[in-house]
């Protein structure tokens, strides 16, 4: 996950023109995603992700999944119903709720975001996680967000990317924590340039030489299997493809690109997967020659296989949501502006504990929780 501009030579026409009133509807939007956004964070944040993580880190991270998955559902609105973005999806037509480790190819800079047009359509958006840029972390309000949802930040320096990888999926081992763990092999968005030392490294190490998509990075990966194997139901291998062009961010907000996201989803059994590090290393490379294929047949077919597997957004669903949510952040706007100076230094003291706490990416420890864990352990041990 990296913001990158792209290249002039690159660049094609828009989906659709950037009129006047796609400018004013992506800044409404906008200042609609970032406003409760931070009246989300501000407000729920010392509440689920402080004093109730004391006692439970699990009943923590389902309070903050249910909060904060109403918030994330704003986004597959804004790409499917206002932008009118048709995301069609292929391959499995997996179940709901499963607890799973994602991987998926790297085209531009908000693929992370259209994986959630799917784990909403499973009843795991607030469960997502991802491995991201430790820079992203500090940015504002989105950077909290992140931090809040746990998603894990890398230097892209394996030694001290790897004991923080371990120490974080350790507390996500226990398999009653709903978790969609989603993970980038490639490690960087797709380019010409990056493609091109991506096929020299190959041809010089025996490796398949790959045109759509980079050689994954297959150490990260291997570390999330480990940890996570006994936990998971699956691995889903998601392939992302788009018609026209590669949207960028700013593209998703004005709604210009894309006009198709496509979107081929394979659920690979975990006994369908090696153990050995070498082998799963093998699986990896073996799976990315696969999606390298995958993606041939789309430029060639303007599709992928067996589309069809997930159902439309329910329009309805999305409005009850948006309006929930509104309804929310006036109602702690009110109370913001109306309050007495406790209800502002609340808020005050929040924003400061959120900004350090994210910063470094520091979380309470629950105390009250392992206290009662340590008294069960002696009572068992007395009674035996």
């Amino acid at each position: 996950m990296e913001l990158q501009e792209t290249p002039a030579s690159a660049k094609k026409s828009k989906h659709f023109p950037l009129t006047p009133f796609r400018i004013i509807r992506g800044v409404i939007c906008l200042s609609v995603l970032l406003s409760t956004a931070f009246v989300f964070l501000i407000y729920f944040v010392p509440v689920a992700a402080v004093l109730l993580r004391l006692f439970s880190t699990l009943y923590s991270r389902k309070v903050i999944a249910l909060l904060f998955g109403l918030w994330l559902g704003l986004w597959p609105f804004l790409f499917e119903k206002v932008n009118e973005t048709t995301v069609v999806f292929s391959g499995d037509k997996v179940p709901p709720r499963e607890r799973v480790l994602l991987i998926a190819n790297h085209r531009t800079e908000v693929d992370w975001m259209y994986v959630w047009n799917l784990a909403y359509r499973k009843g795991c958006l607030g469960h997502i996680k991802y491995l991201l840029k430790k820079s992203l972390m500090k940015l504002p309000v989105f950077g909290w967000g992140f931090y809040v949802l746990e998603f894990i930040p890398l230097e892209r320096d394996w030694v001290v990317d790897e004991p923080v990888i371990k120490e974080t999926l350790s507390t996500f081992t226990n398999p009653q924590d709903p978790l969609w763990l989603t993970v980038f092999p490639e490690g960087t968005d797709y380019s010409d340039e990056k493609c091109k030392a991506s096929q020299k490294f190959a041809s010089q190490n025996g490796l398949p030489v790959l045109k759509n998509v980079l050689l994954p990075k297959t150490k990260g990966f291997y570390a999330c299997l480990e940890i996570l194997r006994s936990s998971l139901d699956a691995v889903y291998d998601v392939t992302i493809a788009y018609k026209n062009q590669c949207p960028t961010f700013l593209d998703n907000a004005f709604g210009v690109d894309p006009s198709e996201v496509h979107i081929h989803v394979q659920r690979v059994p975990l006994d369908k997967i090696p153990e050995s590090e070498k082998e799963v290393s093998k699986w990896l490379m073996e799976t990315f020659d696969f999606k390298d294929r995958l993606l041939f047949d789309f430029i060639a077919n303007g599709h992928f296989p067996n589309e069809g597997t997930e159902e439309e957004l329910s329009t309805a669903k999305c409005l009850a949501n948006l309006v929930l949510v509104m309804a929310i952040t006036g109602i702690f706007i009110f109370f913001t502006f109306y309050s007495s100076i406790w209800g502002k230094i609340y808020v005050l003291l929040s924003c400061i504990y959120i900004a350090s706490a994210a910063y470094f990416n520091y979380r309470p420890y629950p105390i009250f929780g392992s206290v009662n864990e340590k008294l069960n352990k002696i009572l068992r041990m007395k009674s035996h």
